[in-house]
């Protein structure tokens, strides 16, 4: 039997944007009790961000518009 690693995905966010994060998961978690469905997925992805470890990176400027 083959087994496969599950893919994962790293996501660099500030502050700011964990923030709006959260905010788009809550509201489609309001949006899936008013159409009395399971929200159990997304509160599971809430608590993922929201507790998501944090690390300082250092970010450098993009080289991508430069002339050659």
């Amino acid at each position: 039997m083959l087994l496969m690693k599950e893919e994962r995905y790293h996501l660099a966010l500030d502050a700011y944007d964990k923030n709006i994060v959260i905010r788009a998961l809550n509201t489609l978690r309001t949006q899936q009790l008013q159409e009395e469905r399971p929200t159990d997925p997304v509160d599971e992805l809430i608590i993922k961000v929201s507790e998501a470890p944090s690390r300082k990176v250092r970010v450098l400027p993009c080289k991508c518009r430069e002339e050659r």
